[in-house]
């Protein structure tokens, strides 16, 4: 009976492409199962904690994602310049409409540990407001949540 647990090594990591479809689907939803792909968590048996296993993701129709509740009312994103008085406030449903993918990226950073493989998790994310992206060659998994 062999009791030694194996570690898979870094350059044995294979990178793959994963294509989620926003449309009608809730936000927070949409951002927890992107970032679940993104660390590489659903590789279950080889999911090592302190490499980065991470994936690809292609988000398309970033502009229909849906906002559940009354969350269009109310919930604003803050951006701080640095400056004194430089707090900007922005309602969540006005940057829908001008920068969905600027949404869909903050709700993933949220979900994503903090840490510094952060940013590097956020480099391999893609978000497209309609379905035409140039990653069609790497022939992605499309992915239903």
């Amino acid at each position: 009976m062999n009791n030694k647990t194996t570690w898979k090594s870094a350059k044995k990591v294979t990178r793959d492409w994963y294509e989620f479809d926003a449309t009608g689907i809730p936000l927070g939803r949409l951002a927890g199962a992107v970032a679940k792909y993104l660390i590489g968590k659903m590789k279950n048996v080889d999911f090592v904690p302190n490499l980065d296993m991470g994936n690809f993701v292609i988000v398309i129709n970033a502009a229909a994602a849906k906002l559940t509740g009354q969350k269009e009312s109310y919930v604003e994103l803050n951006h701080y310049t640095g400056y004194p008085s430089g707090l900007r406030k922005e309602k969540i449903s006005e940057l829908m409409k001008k920068n969905p993918a600027k949404v869909i990226v903050s709700a993933v950073k949220g979900m994503l540990p903090d840490n510094k493989m952060k940013d590097t998790f956020l480099s391999r994310l893609h978000i497209f407001v309609d379905a035409n992206h140039p990653h069609e060659a790497q022939k992605p998994t499309k992915i239903t949540v």
